[in-house]
């Protein structure tokens, strides 16, 4: 029997908060809820902000070491503090005003571009200390990443959720375009990374001074003692729920062994032949396909046959950065990005959802702070992966390989969890 997901979303007092609709088509209906689109607003300054540093980080650091596996440690030192932190952030965002936290997480990263641009200002090429502030950025991480997902489901009322998780999606790649271009774009220009940062903290405090405008009201929620139960409530929740398992792990484990962004660098630099500006076209171009991909999910929603179209999404994945990995042609490459970027999103929209929907807001927290673990692993872990395994194999065999590895695990999945297989509808 094909499964179902019955939303449990808590009431709210979004209906009187929200604009008149009358000619707005359903497509972009979340952007009535006012809230919903200051918070938006915010998180693209700050997404931005984050991936035109990310970009600097990367060609700076390769700049200094000439070494993949550095580019592998950065994404290992931002992925190791949401390891250690996550219990601890996910009751953060179940205990205090999520506004708030978000508010000083956006402060904690404007502080730690600040300490990018001092050490490029002075001209430092001592890798541990940018080491030390891209840790800083994995500490900041740890508490925004659960509590900005915890904060979305208050700001539009449960039949609108699909709707907002898109565009909420396409924002987040909007800005993952927009910065890494310009983030590139700045560092050609300037010739060093000081004036990158530097944009950096200015659009991150843009975004501090945006989330303040928001007027939510939080909702009470219960005070949970603090022991075992309530600490790992996250995982208890997530494994009773096989089709919520195996989404996101499902997820995590393509792109851990798929991830080639990491070793972005390399192909700009010695494979592709182009500079930093062709590293923010490579950049960008995961986000564009990305980007277009949750535009026609939001105005298209997603209604029959949810799991197998994942699992043939993450399959293009994967195949798509086999391409990538083989391919000497900037154009080629672009477009593999672009595929790339337009599968993985699909599979991103269904488990926001799975994960939204069906966590009481009480807990829903903790639930995310685990599943970001899920994506740390995929992300900044499958960072270290790629660099690892391009210092061993070399860089095109570790690309090539990871995207073998995804379409093995797409086989693995599609037999260990028939929940995921047979899914149909993923909102009641």
């Amino acid at each position: 029997m094909a499964e179902t997901l019955e939303p449990k979303l808590p009431e709210t007092r979004l209906a009187e908060q929200q604009v008149p609709a009358s000619r707005l088509p359903a497509g972009r209906i979340a952007f009535t809820y006012p809230d919903f689109t200051i918070y938006q607003a915010a998180r693209f300054l700050i997404v931005g902000a984050l991936e035109m540093q990310s970009v600097a980080v990367g060609w700076q650091m390769y700049e200094i070491t000439r070494r993949p596996l550095d580019l592998g440690l950065i994404g290992l030192a931002q992925f190791l503090p949401g390891v250690l932190l996550f219990l601890v952030s996910g009751h953060v965002a179940d205990r205090f005003n999520r506004r708030k936290v978000v508010t000083l997480c956006y402060c904690g990263f404007a502080v730690s571009s600040g300490l990018l641009w001092a050490i490029a200002w002075r001209g430092s090429h001592s890798v541990s200390l940018i080491y030390a502030a891209v840790v800083l950025v994995g500490v900041v991480r740890a508490f925004n990443a659960p509590v900005s997902r915890a904060l979305l489901p208050q700001l539009v009322p449960e039949e609108h959720f699909p709707n907002a998780v898109a565009w909420n999606a396409s924002i987040f790649q909007a800005a993952t375009i927009l910065g890494p271009s310009i983030g590139g774009f700045l560092y050609a220009l300037s010739r060093g990374p000081a004036v990158v940062y530097a944009t950096a903290v200015v659009t991150s405090l843009a975004a501090v001074f945006s989330t303040l405008r928001i007027t939510l009201q939080s909702q009470a929620r219960a005070r949970e003692p603090v022991n075992w139960d309530t600490v790992l409530a996250g995982f208890h929740y997530i494994w009773s729920h096989k089709l919520v398992l195996g989404s996101i792990s499902l997820d995590m484990f393509a792109v851990l062994l798929g991830g080639a962004v990491a070793l972005l660098p390399v192909y700009a630099s010695e494979i592709l032949r182009t500079g930093p500006w062709g590293l923010g076209l490579l950049r960008s171009a995961p986000g564009i396909g990305a980007t277009a991909m949750a535009i026609l999910v939001a105005h298209r929603p997603l209604r029959r046959r949810a799991g197998v179209t994942m699992l043939w999404c993450v399959a293009g994945f994967g195949v798509c950065t086999i391409i990538f990995g083989l391919s000497r042609s900037l154009v080629l490459s672009l477009i593999a990005l672009l595929l790339l970027g337009a599968s993985d999103m699909i599979s991103v929209i269904i488990r926001s959802i799975l994960v939204q929907l069906a966590t009481p807001d009480e807990m829903r927290g903790r639930v995310n702070a685990v599943d970001m673990i899920f994506i740390g692993v995929s992300n900044e872990l499958g960072q270290f992966e790629s660099g690892l395994t391009a210092h061993w194999f070399g860089t095109v065999p570790a690309v090539v390989l990871g995207g073998v590895g995804t379409l093995v695990v797409i086989g693995i999945w599609a037999w260990a969890f028939p929940e995921l297989r047979n899914a149909d509808q993923i909102t009641d």
